[in-house]
């Protein structure tokens, strides 16, 4: 069963305790800097689904194989919205980047009016707020230079993959020959795999103290195909959802990404298709040209593609799970549990 986001939730209202006296009491900050703060906080790192950090607390308890005592709950918690805080860090620059307009059906943080370009710095502090975290919690418990380092580790492959995939699809020109299945999983990888799904069951591993180096092997090795399956419905997701069941206005064909159905497209189109795409992909605000994309899109199947992609990859997945080698405390419900939660999911 998964955990309450309730119970979740109300852990936050520590987050943001803490933060405020490191601000106000540690720092002696003006008020005015405490509650911009307190703003971008609760801006950014609520109103979505939290299944990065709600996965913390799932993978810990199914590692344990029982109920979470308070404490553990609480540190777990604590995990899993760092990984939340990361995430919304990430978030506000990437809505930036792509020019985008709705997050988790509100505005982009930088068009809250009064915002603009310091949503940068906003960024910035989202996961500097960690490591104060951090320190507060886990200094004195095992695993903590071990779970620093992984958040360190971790925002810099996001980093990395986040500009890997501006370099591929730049706004200036249309390449559709850096468009390859190599160079977009090499993406998937690092800008959202290692943080969506190893990074979460790699904390609870440590929390509880079941990180081996098999473990974590093991962990990184169904993980890292689960977040590249991830990646993929949230490319299909951007042009084939409900935007108001999204939460946002897809931008993919418009910010010119190398998406996997653009290159599932090149694959299947003829000349005269391909002239279509080059005509009307990434050509920026034009409706008209996202339209014809989708529409292409339509023509050459790519919704039944993507579902025989969906089903092939959930039967890989599920045949790596049956082999996990349980024996140094690594359990295979783990990796069930999170792909029970993104199988067939339509935001």
């Amino acid at each position: 069963m998964s955990s309450n986001m309730h119970q979740f939730e109300s852990v936050f209202r520590q987050v943001v305790s803490d933060l405020r006296q490191q601000c106000r009491e540690d720092y002696k900050l003006p008020a005015q800097v405490w509650e911009w703060f307190e703003k971008s906080l609760l801006h950014n790192t609520t109103g979505g689904k939290c299944n990065r950090g709600l996965s913390v607390i799932d993978s810990a308890r199914l590692l344990l194989d029982r109920d979470l005592t308070p404490d553990e709950y609480f540190h777990a918690a604590i995990l899993g919205w760092m990984i939340e805080l990361l995430q919304a860090m990430m978030l506000v620059l990437d809505d930036i980047m792509d020019a985008s307009h709705t997050r988790r059906g509100k505005p982009c943080w930088y068009r809250v009016p009064t915002v603009g370009m310091k949503a940068v710095n906003d960024a910035a502090m989202l996961e500097s707020a960690i490591y104060v975290l951090l320190k507060k919690y886990f200094k004195h418990r095992s695993g903590y230079v071990e779970i620093t380092e992984l958040f360190h580790e971790t925002a810099f492959k996001i980093e990395l993959g986040q500009s890997y995939d501006m370099l591929i699809g730049p706004d200036d020109r249309i390449d559709f020959s850096n468009f390859t299945m190599e160079k977009y999983t090499e993406i998937a990888v690092y800008k959202t795999a290692y943080y969506s799904f190893y990074l979460p069951v790699a904390l609870a591993l440590l929390d509880t103290g079941k990180a081996t180096a098999r473990n974590l092997q093991q962990a990184e090795e169904i993980l890292i195909p689960m977040g590249e399956y991830f990646q993929v419905q949230d490319d299909y997701l951007d042009a084939f959802a409900d935007s108001a069941v999204l939460g946002k206005v897809g931008t993919d064909i418009r910010d010119n990404k190398c998406s996997w159905l653009v290159i599932q497209a090149l694959g299947r189109c003829d000349k005269g298709q391909r002239r279509v795409l080059e005509e009307n992909y990434g050509r920026g605000e034009d409706d008209g040209c996202e339209r014809v994309v989708k529409g292409l899109y339509r023509e050459l199947g790519l919704e039944g593609v993507y579902r025989e992609f969906e089903e092939r990859r959930v039967a890989e997945m599920r045949g790596m799970i049956e082999r996990v080698d349980e024996s140094e405390g690594l359990k295979r419900s783990v990796f069930e549990e999170l792909l029970r939660k993104i199988h067939k999911r339509n935001k």
